[in-house]
């Protein structure tokens, strides 16, 4: 079976609390829960709002998992070292957002992220993830 690593960055501890009217009711652990349902993949659900940690999980991904999907948060605009980090993974990432980036703020329009993800889903709300799971799933060894 696949091994997905599922990485989340800053703030994403607060979904379901913070800014609902943008980020929804839906928190981390209903988003763990409804990834784990699908049955699609081993799944390993991480969450940090330290930029140094997900470099190292991202690092340590690397021969362990077939893909990653990333909601890196604030640094997908800011993050250099995740960029690198994923550029020196060679399986499939999928960056994902729950809210639509490229209507918001300008400086959210950018992803360094985007430059190395294999797709990007943006403003699906967390749905986005299970999208992520459900195309991982269909791309086989392509």
């Amino acid at each position: 079976m696949t091994e997905i690593l599922v990485l989340n960055g800053p703030n994403l501890n607060l979904l379901g609390q913070r800014e609902p009217d943008i980020y929804g009711a839906a928190t981390l652990a209903d988003v763990e829960t409804s990834c784990r349902a699908l049955d699609l993949a081993e799944v390993t659900f991480r969450q940090s709002n330290h930029e140094g940690q997900l470099v190292d999980w991202i690092q340590e991904a690397r021969g362990t998992f077939d893909a990653i999907v990333i909601n890196p948060g604030a640094y997908s605009h800011t993050s250099i070292a995740i960029l690198d980090a994923l550029s020196a993974f060679k399986g499939r990432v999928v960056e994902v957002h729950v809210s639509n980036i490229h209507r918001r703020e300008a400086f959210r329009h950018h992803s360094y992220v985007s430059n190395r993800a294999d797709a990007v889903i943006a403003g699906l709300g967390v749905e986005g993830y299970l999208a992520a799971l459900r195309w991982l799933a269909g791309q086989g060894d392509r």
